[in-house]
C-alpha cells in the first residue's frame, strides 16, 4: 500500500480532513508526521495541508519553510509527488519549489465560500484524473490566496470560474513537472465526501483524492 505523508506545523488545522480522504478515499496509508522529523525517503508521496503554519507571522507559509524547503526540495529532485493544499501551497511557493507569490485578497478581507474551479490541462498524480475544463466545486478559506507572477502559468493547474481573491489569470492552482508537485489554495479534502457540500454543490474534491490512490499504486 502506498505510504503518504501528511506534514503538520504549528498552526496547521486541515491534516485531519486531509489523512481522512487519503485514507477513506485514495486507500493509501496516510500517517501524519511533524514537519521537524520530515524525511523524503520512506514516503510514496507528502501532502502539505491547510492552516495557518506559525500563525502567518512574517508572511503566510514562510517560516515553514526554514529547515523543511531543503529536505522537500530534495525529495522533489527525486520525483516525490508532493501536493500543497491552501497554506500548504504558500509554503511551496515561498520555498520556491512553485513559481509566482501569493498576496493579500483583492478585497483585503477573509475568504471563505464554496467556489468553482476549472482544471486545465490534467495530468501527473494528483489532477490526472479529471477531464480537461471539467468545472468541479471545492471551498476556499484564506486571506492571502490572491497568485502573482510576471507570466501566466503553464501546465496543469486550476482556474476559478469566478475569481473569489483577485488572483491573476483568475488562478487556483498551479504545478510544475508535469503536474507531480501542485499547490492549490481550494480545499479539496473539504470536498472529498457528499456529507460535506451544501445544498446544490457537488464535492469535486473527492475526483483528486480518487485519482491520487489509483496513481500512487499503478504510475500515472
Amino acid at each position: 500500500m502506498p505510504r503518504v505523508a501528511v506534514v503538520r506545523f504549528p498552526g496547521t488545522n486541515c491534516e485531519r480532513e486531509t489523512i481522512l480522504a487519503l485514507r477513506e478515499v485514495s486507500r493509501v496509508d496516510a500517517v501524519l508526521v511533524d514537519a521537524g522529523e520530515f524525511d523524503w525517503r520512506p514516503w510514496d508521496a507528502v501532502v502539505i495541508p491547510g492552516g495557518f503554519s506559525y500563525g502567518d507571522y512574517v508572511r503566510a507559509g514562510v517560516m515553514a519553510t526554514w529547515g523543511f524547503a531543503e529536505r522537500l526540495r530534495e525529495g522533489v529532485e527525486n520525483g516525490l509527488p508532493v501536493l500543497g493544499i491552501c497554506n500548504g501551497f504558500q509554503v511551496l511557493v515561498e520555498s520556491g519549489i512553485l513559481p509566482g507569490a501569493l498576496l493579500p485578497n483583492e478585497c483585503g478581507c477573509f475568504v471563505a465560500r464554496w467556489v468553482r474551479v476549472r482544471v486545465v490541462e490534467p495530468r501527473g498524480p494528483w489532477l490526472g484524473g479529471y477531464e480537461d475544463g471539467e468545472v468541479a466545486w471545492m471551498p476556499v478559506a484564506h486571506a492571502e490566496g490572491r497568485y502573482w507572477w510576471t507570466s501566466e502559468p503553464r501546465g496543469p493547474g486550476l482556474r476559478y470560474v469566478d475569481n473569489p481573491n483577485g488572483s491573476r489569470w483568475g488562478v487556483a492552482g498551479v504545478s510544475v513537472r508535469e503536474g507531480l508537485v501542485v499547490g492549490m489554495m481550494p480545499h479539496p479534502e473539504r470536498a472529498a465526501f457528499p456529507w460535506q457540500a451544501p445544498p446544490g454543490k457537488t464535492p469535486g474534491g473527492r475526483r483528486l483524492f480518487e485519482w491520487a490512490g489509483f496513481a500512487l499504486r499503478a504510475g500515472w
